[in-house]
């Protein structure tokens, strides 16, 4: 099985899965998430968490079906982003104050020289109106407890309170389709 872990960072999942960021660490196989070194129908499951909103919305609709062209018929696109909808119910409601979102929200990262950001937001409507233009079918959010990557604390286990999986409310949303 061929599973690729896009934008991991300093995460490694281990031997069983090819890790591809743009950053700088001893375990990447590649460093260009746009375009995999791989071909075509030949992956199983593409995970990209936190990934897709450091792209315009322009740019992440070819992004995304050179994924899909990655993976075999029945492969898994399994995304991970922040949740505005989840972020402004607990702004709202809970009277979160504003600070708690900036990080999720705008996502400044050191990449190489340069600062990378965040360049938008999406909730489920928009993030399955997305996947659903690139063809992808079965879209739906996965619980990220059940995964085989459950064990390694990325963006997807996003809490506030930080780290309160049990009592938090998860701002992560984890959404994954099928091609």
């Amino acid at each position: 099985m061929k599973k690729i872990n896009l934008g991991c960072g300093w995460r490694n999942f281990g031997k069983d899965w090819i890790h591809i960021d743009g950053g700088d660490y001893p375990h990447l196989d590649s460093k260009d998430i746009i375009n995999l070194p791989y071909e075509n129908n030949s992956i199983d499951v593409i995970y990209a968490s936190h990934v897709i909103e450091y792209f315009d919305r322009e740019e992440i609709l070819p992004i995304l079906n050179k994924w899909k062209n990655k993976l075999k018929k029945g492969g898994v696109l399994r995304l991970a982003v922040p949740n505005f909808k989840a972020m402004a119910k607990l702004y709202v409601e809970k009277n979160t104050p504003l600070n708690k979102f900036l990080g999720p929200l705008y996502g400044k990262m050191k990449m190489g020289d340069d600062f990378i950001y965040h360049r938008t937001t999406y909730d489920l409507e928009e993030l399955k109106l997305l996947l659903d233009s690139c063809g992808f079918s079965d879209i739906k959010c996965y619980d990220w407890k059940t995964t085989e990557h459950s064990n390694f604390d990325d963006h997807s286990q996003a809490y506030i309170p930080h780290m309160d999986k049990n009592n938090g409310t998860l701002i992560s949303l984890n959404v994954e389709a099928i091609k």
